[in-house]
């Protein structure tokens, strides 16, 4: 995005998300208070947003078994000596054992998400295979992308903190992020029944009993009326699909890995850099196609969102 810009000096226009970062309503992230974050406000929100402005890979065998690995060396560690485990990952303050395991899952999931997938796998891999330590492998990762407050921010009495913190927009965000999985989408990620990576014990009843633990026993998901709302399976609008080697959150456009970010999209560190160039100068040919098709000559200026 930034390259765009830079190329055809547009301006970058970027919507904050409401209740996230600096865009709270109120002071305190109480239930009651997060009744108007939904997906369908903020959706109503863009809307407004653009009356003001005009807008012209999976992780291997070798990965997953380590992985796989590390799960089943925490579960027995924590059967035995569960203070010492956490210790380990800077996670004493987790004091729900399954807090604890959705952060070894999450972190994980982070890798691919975010884009630095080697940065996980290749130390767990010659760890697993030189017979070191796999859990202090897995632990330097764990300290080394995901910060002392953030491990924190994963217990649920952390999650029932309603002070923003304006010093740590990602520790509130944590709150605000689970507030909508337990109201709107019930997005558990909860391991498969076979050849999970997960802890099993991250599994349904974990989630609606974090959702009714941090928000209160009347918070439940409304997964109906949101498929309802936003058509279910039968979205009616127009999608086009792309396929590149790292796509989570677009970080193949952006430059890989994402951690940390270059936002000049610097894509030496992409798995196939060629690749990134050849998409960006295609969507650097739409653009100029789209220019030079524009009939109203009074927007001088460009806005990438």
């Amino acid at each position: 995005m930034a390259v765009l810009a830079k190329k055809f000096g547009a301006a970058i226009v970027s919507l904050e998300h409401r209740y996230y970062g600096k865009s709270s309503p109120f002071k305190e992230l109480t239930t009651h208070n997060l009744q108007y974050l939904s997906s369908k406000q903020a959706l109503f929100d863009l809307a407004v947003f653009r009356n003001y402005y005009q807008i012209g890979v999976s992780a291997g065998p070798a990965c997953k078994k380590a992985l796989q690995e590390v799960t089943r060396l925490a579960e027995e560690g924590l059967s035995t000596s569960a203070n010492a485990v956490k210790s380990l990952f800077g996670a004493e303050k987790l004091n729900n054992d399954g807090d604890f395991l959705y952060l070894l899952a999450d972190a994980a999931v982070m890798a691919f998400q975010y884009g630095y997938p080697d940065v996980l796998c290749s130390p767990l891999v010659e760890a697993n295979s030189s017979g070191k330590d796999l859990m202090v492998a897995y632990a330097d990762y764990v300290k080394n992308y995901i910060s002392d407050g953030s491990v924190e921010s994963y217990g649920q009495q952390f999650l029932k903190k309603t002070t923003i913190d304006a010093d740590s927009n990602e520790v509130t965000s944590s709150r605000l992020w689970w507030y909508q999985v337990c109201t709107e989408f019930a997005y558990f990620q909860v391991s498969p029944s076979n050849d999970s990576i997960r802890s099993s014990k991250v599994d349904t009843k974990y989630h609606l009993d974090l959702c009714k633990n941090v928000f209160g026993k009347d918070v439940y998901p409304e997964v109906d009326i949101t498929n309802v709302y936003y058509g279910g399976t039968s979205i009616a609008v127009p999608s086009n699909l792309i396929t590149c080697h790292n796509c989570g959150h677009g970080v193949d456009l952006r430059g890989c890995p994402q951690s940390p970010s270059r936002i000049e999209g610097d894509a030496s560190d992409c798995a196939s850099p060629d690749v990134v160039h050849k998409a960006r100068q295609q969507m650097v040919e739409h653009i100029d196609l789209w220019l030079s098709q524009c009939q109203d000559q009074d927007h001088g200026g460009i806005f990438l969102v």
